[in-house]
């Protein structure tokens, strides 16, 4: 069984990892492999190519077609159309790889293990990344073993919370946002439904992107939307997501930091979850800097204001856990934050862990 790790941790994995060394991501489709790689690598500056191996009927695909060397007489092969030409590296991420035909597969094996194709070398300093999904739901090709023993291999498995952070930044539907706060466990999956011929439809993280889109331009959710939204993440989380909709909903970060006063008595009504999730969204809304820098004072007055009734109303508990994103990694632009503009709520913080 490959390692978890998520997605903070895989940009540790590819800045520790020699671009000599091959790795592989095993994990579910939608879950934003391609596209975390291709910006931390676009991030450095480096050209990302993507294949998709899946799609690759013959290996010409790959490797370019033969051509007759007028010169010295010999065939060789013209390269494809990906392969750098201006001597710079390039970080080469072969998509689906356990979807490829065999005969494909074949020619991955010199370029694994020499960086190697058809007898030309990708420059120096190039990386081979590949990814590939991993249950039985799938169709696959059963990988050679010599071929799985040229890469590191890791269960790539991002965080809710990673998700979350990202949607917030993206600008991703609120509504989308909130319900999979609420209710995580519909983010990948947990919708899962029957079908004939083997199109059950089940949400991801793609689909809810596309759920965003939908109904972006709108505010009320009809009859009509109802059935779009449920071809893309399936009946079932399209029930929970509409009537999320229409309860109660939980107050998010962005209410408490710019009105606490207003919240305050439907926060003092909350029980340990429903705090646990203000807490967490207070920290994500100062992560994602989605907030006007005239509203930095007043969200600075109400974050001490949010402390200091946790400590009034003596919710030890509530206020441990928000401690505890102190230490997260996931925050660093929120602690910093708390630092800087607040901070008699950070001494404070930190007071309460030393009594604990």
């Amino acid at each position: 069984m490959a390692i978890r790790i998520n997605a903070k941790e895989l940009e540790k994995v590819l800045e520790h990892t020699p671009c000599t060394q091959n790795i592989m991501l095993t994990g579910k489709h939608g879950i934003g492999k391609s596209q975390i790689l291709e910006r931390y690598f676009t991030a450095q500056g480096c050209k990302v190519v993507i294949l998709f191996l899946g799609q690759m009927s013959d290996p010409g695909d790959l490797i370019g077609l033969p051509h007759f060397n007028e010169e010295t007489g010999k065939t060789d092969f013209m390269p494809p159309y990906w392969f750098p030409t201006d001597g710079k590296p390039l970080v080469l991420f072969l998509d689906e790889l356990n979807r490829a035909r065999p005969e494909v597969l074949q020619t991955i094996m010199d370029l694994t293990l020499n960086r190697t194709l058809s007898g030309k070398k990708l420059p120096e300093g190039s990386r081979v990344i590949s990814a590939v999904n991993d249950g039985e739901e799938y169709q696959l090709t059963d990988l050679d073993p010599a071929l799985v023993s040229r890469f590191n291999i890791y269960e790539f498995s991002p965080t809710v919370e990673e998700w979350l952070l990202w949607a917030t930044k993206n600008d991703v539907d609120p509504r989308v946002v909130d319900f999979i706060r609420n209710s995580p466990k519909y983010l990948d999956g947990d919708g899962t439904e029957t079908l004939d011929r083997g199109l059950g439809k089940a949400p991801d993280r793609r689909a809810w992107t596309r759920v965003s889109d939908v109904i972006k331009s709108t505010s009320q959710i009809e009859t009509i939307h109802k059935k779009i939204i449920s071809g893309m993440v399936g009946t079932i989380a399209t029930q929970a997501f509409t009537a999320f909709l229409t309860s109660r909903r939980i107050l998010s970060g962005k209410d408490i930091l710019l009105d606490f006063e207003k919240h305050k008595k439907t926060l003092a009504k909350y029980r340990l979850h429903e705090m646990a999730m203000v807490n967490e969204d207070i920290f994500r809304f100062l992560e994602t800097n989605q907030f006007a820098p005239k509203d930095k004072n007043t969200m600075a007055e109400n974050l001490k204001k949010y402390v200091e009734s946790l400590q009034q109303a003596g919710k030890n508990e509530e206020l441990a856990h928000f401690a505890s994103f102190l230490e997260s990694d996931t925050y660093s632009k929120a602690l910093s934050f708390i630092v800087t503009e607040t901070p008699s709520v950070y001494e404070a913080i930190i007071a309460f862990i030393q009594n604990l």
